[in-house]
Formats: structure tokens, sequence, C-alpha cells
């Protein structure tokens, strides 16, 4: 880009940062200290609102930037991101999003802790939330650092670490001020932007080859350098059999995990009703299926308009395709129409970080809060008020999520949020059934539930090639790979299930059968619902 071009890149790219700190500031001088405003912001959103803000939340860089990278490069297996990201809406619209408005009061923790003895279940359910949220963090922060260096026409080490470090200090901003009613018009207004700038984009790809999706297909498959395999399943996972058990997990974890996510499952507590809840899923799917419908031809798109190579070259894992391709569509390089529609496009896609980066923290910062400081601070000694405990917690979540971002930069963003799925998945889901529907679920259960899936998830994670032992790994130096799959779900989901029925089973403790009855009525019938 010339330097004029850059100048009004990066003027319209401050534009949406300047609007939603305004959106913050705002809201932090007409809200009320209460926990119940910073967590769920009053519970006073309609159905609409709640469901466009939750299509903002899971509207990820994951979505916009590495699945689509995913299918430029990999053609038909990127598709199983876009497939797993929506068939899982159906676990959470008929097995989560009422019965959990109805038990929970601000997080998973409430739900478990219904019918459990409080502090050894808060511990674990705290802890697994807020290692979820983290690894989710990771990937925001990877997708920031890869857009704003293209942005800023560099892609150097210190313009990356400097973006993941703004990013990381400005959803800091978001969630100390505005808490969860900033956070929600954050994210409304970023849903908005993202679905305007990537149906925009949908029809230029679209115009470019005459409306004909056979021709948009053929030529992609053509650039690809792999003729009909790039439209045909196993070019990235059908290589051999630890390739198609690692297709097998990826999928598990895709389906399961939405169901498991702390900062997803927040959101339904900011509706005053579980109905309305129920229909803000309704609201968010209708939103991300027409989203992720489009994004199949953004990154079809990106193959034949770009070709894989050109993709590579900016972005060896593919998180820069769809900027690109909107730099293209303008005009190309050095033109104003292209300049103009990759600053949109950039700024839209920071947009999608920023509002996910504050919704994630503001779920890990109430989990340390509500359920961590309240279960381990000393007894007798002054309590300090959750709100700013939840504070204190966002700077620190957000301190891991740096220096592990600056870590994981070269990775895929797509592929970082199917490790966070993974793990919720594997740790969050289990306990969340069972306390649900299984009537004689113990203590025991639920705490042997979230260990049992949160440390052999994290253990294999450790020990796959993503952490070192290859090429393409975090530490490419280091050789600890002893697990040879890259998502841990198709092991540590049913090792989750496993541990909390083994540790019901083997307990000693009585199921409260009033309480499990009391749970019952209150998830099916509201009665009694915070």
């Amino acid at each position: 880009m010339t330097e004029e071009h850059q100048t009004l890149a990066l003027l319209l790219f401050s534009a949406f940062v300047a609007v939603t700190l305004g959106i913050t500031t705002w809201v932090s001088r007409n809200r009320r200290g209460s926990a119940e405003e910073f967590y769920a912001g009053g519970r006073l959103f309609s159905p609409m609102e709640n469901g466009f803000a939750i299509a903002g939340d899971y509207m990820s860089a994951a979505s916009f930037l590495g699945v689509t990278g995913l299918i430029a490069l990999f053609g038909y297996d990127g598709l199983l991101y876009v497939v797993g990201f929506l068939v899982a809406w159906l676990v959470v619209l008929f097995l989560v999003a009422e019965l959990v408005r109805n038990c929970g009061q601000f997080t998973l923790a409430d739900v478990v802790a219904a019918r459990m003895r409080e502090r050894p279940v808060r511990i674990a359910a705290g802890t697994s939330s807020v290692t979820v949220s983290v690894l989710y963090l990771v990937a925001q922060m990877v997708g920031a650092g890869s857009l704003v260096a293209l942005l800023l026409g560099g892609t150097s080490d210190a313009a990356r670490a400097w973006t993941v470090i703004g990013v990381g200090a400005l959803m800091v901003i978001y969630v100390s001020l505005g808490g969860m009613r900033a956070t929600t018009w954050i994210q409304i207004v970023k849903a908005v932007l993202l679905l305007g700038g990537t149906i925009a984009l949908t029809v230029l790809v679209l115009m470019r080859f005459h409306g004909d999706l056979n021709r948009l297909l053929l030529t992609a498959a053509e650039r690809s350098g792999h003729g009909a395999a790039f439209l045909a399943p196993g070019l990235k996972y059908g290589g051999d059999w630890t390739a198609r058990f690692d297709f097998i997990s990826l999928g598990l974890a895709l389906v399961l995990g939405t169901a498991g996510l702390p900062h997803i499952l927040s959101r339904f507590y900011t509706v005053p009703t579980a109905r309305a809840a129920r229909r803000s899923v309704v609201w968010a799917v209708g939103l991300i299926g027409g989203f992720y419908l489009m994004t199949i031809v953004l990154g079809f798109g990106a193959a034949a308009v770009l070709g894989p190579d050109t993709v590579r070259a900016s972005n060896a894992a593919g998180n820069t395709a769809v900027p690109l391709l909107a730099l293209d569509l303008g005009g190309g390089a050095g033109s104003t129409g292209g300049t103009v529609l990759f600053a949109i496009v950039a700024a839209v896609a920071f947009a999608t970080i920023l509002a996910v980066v504050a919704g994630i923290t503001l779920a890990s910062s109430a989990s340390v809060a509500h359920d961590l400081y309240a279960s381990l601070r000393r007894r007798g000694g002054k309590p300090r008020s959750e709100v700013a405990v939840a504070r204190i917690a966002a700077v620190g979540v957000g301190a891991v999520a740096i220096a592990l971002g600056l870590l994981a930069r070269d990775l895929n963003v797509a592929f970082l949020v199917g490790l966070a799925f993974a793990v919720a998945a594997s740790a969050n889901l289990p306990v969340l059934l069972y306390s649900l529907f299984w009537r004689g679920f113990t203590t025991r259960g639920a705490v042997w539930a979230v260990y049992g899936g949160l440390v052999p998830a994290v253990v294999l994670v450790v020990l796959s090639p993503v952490v070192s032992g290859s090429p393409d790994s975090l530490f490419p130096g280091v050789d600890l790979q002893y697990f040879p799959l890259q998502n841990p779900g198709l092991v540590s989901i049913p090792l989750g299930f496993l541990a909390g029925w083994l540790g019901t089973v083997t307990s000693a403790e009585v199921p409260d059968e009033i309480k499990h009855a009391e749970t019952e009525v209150r998830s099916l019938t509201g009665a009694g619902a915070a």
C-alpha cells in the first residue's frame, strides 16, 4: 500500500475502536455497581438483542479469518469447521439453553452447585472455565496479530507482538469499565457489521463468477494445485489413520464444545426468562447459519481469486485470506477501492476480535470472582466486592492470554479454537449434563467429571504435535510428542464422562433427592429462577 492509502486504512480501522470505547464510557456512567449488573447486564436484554449478541460472541476470528483460510488452503476438509460450529447449536438449543437459564445465576458452577457441596464444585468448575477461556482468548490474540500487522504493511514479529498487547489492553478496559452491558452492545454492533461485511464480500465474489457456483468451485480446484482432490475429503485429514482419527476428534470437539463454553453459557443469564433464552438461541442459529454459508463462498472464493500460494505467502496458517480477498475484489493493491474495502474488512475483523475477547474475558473474570475467590478466600477476613475482584481478574486473564498469544502467533486461529472446544467438551459438558439429568449424581462425581476431562485434555495437548516435535509446533526445537493427534477430544471427552460416572458410583455420599427434585422443577418450569 502507498502511505496515503495506509493512512486511510488506519483511519477507517480506528473508527470502530473509538465507537466501542464511547459505548463503554457511556455504559460505565449509567450502570449500577451490583454483581447482577456487571455479570448479566441487569437481565434486561430482549431475545432479539441477546440473539445478535450471542451471534456476535460466537462468530469469532476463528470463523471469519481461520475457517475461510482453512477452506482456501484445504478445500473440502476446511468445511468440517463450518459444519461443526453450526450443528453444535442443536445441542445448545435442546439440552442447555433453558435449563441453564433456570438453574444458574451467573456461571456454570451455579448450575452444578445447586444440588452439591458448593466449595469443591465451584473450585473445579471455576478452574475449568478459566482454562477454556484463556485457550479461546489465545486464538483471538493470534488473529488480531496477523490482521493488524497486515494492515500496518508489515508482518514483523514486533508489529504482531504490539498488536496482541494492544488488544489485551483494550479488552481489559471494556470489561473493567462496562461489564456485561457494554460487552453486549459491542457484540450487537459487531454482529451487524460482520454480517454486513460478509454479505458484501459474498456478493462481490459471486459477481466475479457471474453467479455460477460451479465455475467458482472448479476455478478454486484448478488454482489449488490439487485438482479434483481439493473438492473431495482427505486433503488435510485423509492421509493416514492418525489424520482420520484427528478428523473424528475435531468433529466431536466442535459439536459438543459449544454447550460447555463459559462465555456462551453466561449469555443466557442476560435475558429475563428461560423462554427468552430459548428464543435468543433461535435468533442466534438463524444469524450464525447464514454467516457460515457465506464463509464457504469466501473460502473457495479466496482459493479461486488469490490461489492458496498467495494466501500462504502472507500467512502460513491462512489467517489473512479474507482481507487479501477484499483487497483484490476492490481493485487490487494500490487502488483506492481495494484499500477502502480492505480497511473495512480489517476493521470488521478487528471488531470481531475485540467483541469476542471482551465476552470471554468477562466470563473468565466472573468465574474467578464468583466461584474461585468466593470459595478460596480466608474466612473471617474482610471480603472484597465480587465486582472489584472480577475487574482485577480481567487484568490477570488478559496478561496470561497476551503471553500465550505471543507464543502461538503462527498457528491457525480456527485450529486453536478447536482446542478450546475440546477442553470445554471434556471438562464442562459432562458435569453440566450429569447435574441436569442424573438423579444419583454426587459431589465427588462432579469434581471427578471436571478434572477427569480437564487434566487429560490439557496434558494430551502438551504431549501432542501442537506443542512440540514438528516444524509447525509452538516449540519446534523440542520433542515431547507422545500423543499423535492434534485435537484431544476423541480421548478426553469420553474420559470426562467416565470420570463423572466413576466418581459417583464410588462415592459414599447419599444423593440429595430433595435438592434434585427442586433443581428438576426449577430447570423445567423456571420456578424460583434468578
